[in-house]
């Protein structure tokens, strides 16, 4: 009993060491209520070192009462009254261009309040972090706006949308930042910001409880890895001893035929076994 426990919170803190920001939900502990992390992240991606942020949430809920609701992985919100939901995407098909949309558009619909009129819409900004290059064009950032065709003057309605490709870990400031996505160690991130809280996460009894959603969601994915390879092992011993009855059946009809009389190469046909088991069958029948 006692070794099963030290097995199991050994392999908890194996998958602990082994989370990185690009982890979703790991993502969320690490910018949850922490406002310079979520600032350098912002400050970096932009491009602006005046940014101020004023409050992070994760995990935010919008509802819709008119179509798709959404639950946004992190919300952030600056000095300017700026939004910012930050998605970290580490599936392509997560990441397409309409949902990008269908995110921004969702922030209008929540943050414009009844009676207030459209010049009092927020800034906001849909980033996604994505795992590869959805857009590819081997770019580290694309940052989208709408234009006028007619001019390519910019249409200056208050949304960005900005892609984020995390591939791209070179030694420009979000080329670090990037590298900091991946790592799993808190003494080799780039950005201090980050370290300190990935050190109370991953080394700290109170970061590993805080943590337990994380864990609880590794437990699911195991049992359900479990689950689908005893279900595997389950129809490969059932084949097995269904071509274990079949070899039998083939086996008693060589041995009727052969004691009839019939041919080797009659019972071969007939049987499906192969001619060296016939002809064992066959000594064994003449000893």
């Amino acid at each position: 009993m006692q070794t099963t426990e030290v097995g199991q919170n050994s392999e908890i803190k194996q998958v602990i060491g082994s989370l990185c920001m690009m982890n979703n939900r790991f993502m969320n502990f690490m910018l949850d209520d922490n406002k310079k992390a979520a600032q350098v992240f912002l400050r970096v991606i932009l491009g602006d070192d005046k940014i101020k942020v004023r409050n992070v949430r994760i995990q935010s809920f919008i509802q819709n009462i008119y179509g798709h609701s959404s639950q946004l992985d992190i919300l952030a919100q600056d000095s300017k009254g700026r939004y910012f939901n930050v998605e970290v995407q580490r599936s392509d098909e997560g990441a397409p261009a309409r949902r990008a949309r269908f995110y921004s558009s969702i922030l209008d619909t929540h943050f414009l309040q009844p009676g207030k009129l459209y010049e009092e819409l927020p800034d906001t900004y849909v980033i996604f972090i994505t795992e590869n290059d959805v857009l590819h064009d081997n770019l580290p950032l694309y940052n989208i706006r709408r234009r006028i065709d007619e001019n390519a003057k910019c249409f200056e309605d208050g949304s960005r949308i900005i892609y984020v490709n995390s591939q791209r870990r070179d030694n420009t400031a979000l080329g670090k930042l990037m590298q900091d996505l991946y790592c799993t160690e808190p003494k080799n991130l780039h950005y201090h910001e980050f370290a300190e809280r990935m050190e109370f996460l991953k080394y700290s009894k109170e970061g590993e409880e805080k943590m337990t959603d994380v864990i609880e969601e590794y437990a699911a994915r195991k049992a359900e890895a479990l689950a689908k390879e005893a279900v595997k092992e389950a129809v490969k011993e059932a084949a097995k001893k269904a071509e274990e009855k079949e070899q039998a059946n083939r086996i008693e009809l060589a041995q009727g035929l052969l004691a009839d009389g019939m041919s080797i190469e009659f019972t071969v046909r007939h049987s499906k076994l192969t001619e060296a088991e016939v002809r064992e069958l066959a000594s064994k029948l003449s000893a």
